[in-house]
């Protein structure tokens, strides 16, 4: 036999042998996959965390809510009052609450005192706000409804929180501007907003929000 027909012999043999060995078709397989399967569990990652801080938006506003319903600042020979540093105190403990979402940076909450006017309708009496994104209610701000009874309450058109004659509904707007993970940038710009309401726990002063010595500053919404 001569050489180069060995060659050819050799060459036939190879190829064969090659064409029998799947290892190298599993690695071409496993060379495309694995990136999506890389991508499809970051995936699920952000989804799971998105809807995780859905439910700390939503537990956020609740517990702000209940919180300013019960802020009672007196004695027994007088009503409670509300005063700014009671409101501070309130909004102390979101950012406490909510941990490392960093909500004072990405998040406002709006705190709206909804009581009756002398005219028997809804009226936002005050308003106070935490937080640097540069939000506005999505139900009215202070002053609104303050005579008359065109003011249906606040919340969404058709089901408006509405408050009782001598007494106040604190209810609470909470918009937060979620932080991705890793690659949440392909869900979008993703806004979450969530309401609460609480009626005040116990009879109160509502005549004004009070500021005695020394000063609070205010959580002005503006």
């Amino acid at each position: 036999m001569t050489a180069r027909a060995h060659l050819r012999r050799r060459f036939r043999a190879l190829v064969a042998q090659f064409a029998r060995n799947v290892r190298a078709a599993v690695i071409i397989e496993m060379a495309f996959a694995i990136p999506f399967l890389v991508l499809l569990g970051f995936g699920g990652l952000e989804i799971a965390n998105l809807t995780l801080t859905h439910t700390r938006i939503s537990q956020l506003g609740l517990n702000t809510a209940d919180n300013a319903s019960r802020i009672a600042a007196g004695s027994n020979l007088a009503q409670p009052q509300v005063r700014e540093a009671d409101i501070n105190d309130v909004f102390a403990g979101v950012e406490k609450q909510a941990g490392n979402l960093h909500f004072e940076q990405h998040g406002r909450i709006i705190l709206s005192s909804l009581e009756r006017n002398s005219d028997g309708g809804q009226w936002i009496h005050w308003q106070r706000c935490y937080g640097d994104l540069n939000v506005d209610s999505s139900y009215g701000t202070e002053g609104d409804g303050q005579s008359g009874t065109d003011f249906p309450g606040m919340g969404p058109e058709g089901a408006e929180v509405t408050a009782a004659a001598g007494t106040a509904v604190m209810f609470v707007e909470v918009v937060y501007e979620y932080q991705p993970l890793l690659y949440g940038k392909w869900l979008g710009t993703r806004t979450i907003r969530s309401t609460a309401a609480f009626n005040i726990r116990e009879a109160r002063d509502l005549s004004q929000v009070y500021n005695p010595s020394p000063a609070a500053t205010k959580s002005s919404c503006s």
